[in-house]
């Protein structure tokens, strides 16, 4: 069973606002990586896209490694969540591949039209590119029409 969930005894640790505060500060200082790095950055984006430049390749090539191996070794060492159950990772069905490839195709074209990955978008609304609330809302009008959608699609 995956869970996200914190057992109760190490919720009342710290007060809700303490937790939301070390959230906060844990997302400024990831902001603040993602904007030093240059991987919010219009241009490394739309070079990733030209094939122009190796950056961004390495920035999710590097991700993809770090998570590879962690998913590897909370499998191997049969790691426990904070509320001492397994963590364990369901099996992905694949079926055809066809639902991934046509996310995955909306997901690269708002990618590439809008020129910024919908992970940094705070970042970057909050390093003064403002104009990227459009693409926020965008991205929130999208997920709801799925939610809205999805009894209804072939899944």
């Amino acid at each position: 069973m995956v869970t996200a969930a914190v057992a109760p005894e190490l919720r009342t640790l710290r007060a809700p606002r303490q937790r939301l505060l070390g959230y906060f500060l844990l997302g400024i200082v990831f902001g603040v990586v993602l904007t030093k790095s240059e991987v919010v950055s219009w241009f490394r984006i739309q070079e990733m896209f030209r094939l122009q430049s190796f950056h961004m390749y390495g920035v999710i090539g590097t991700a993809m490694s770090v998570a590879a191996t962690s998913v590897a070794l909370i499998r191997r060492l049969r790691l426990r969540a904070l509320t001492g159950e397994e963590i364990a990772i369901a099996p992905k069905a694949f079926g055809t591949g066809r639902r991934y490839w046509i996310g995955g195709t909306i997901f690269g074209l708002g990618w590439a039209l809008t020129g910024a990955c919908p992970g940094p978008l705070v970042a970057l609304i909050g390093s003064g590119a403002t104009v990227f609330l459009v693409a926020v809302l965008a991205a929130v009008a999208g997920t709801w029409l799925y939610g809205l959608l999805r009894p209804h699609l072939p899944h």
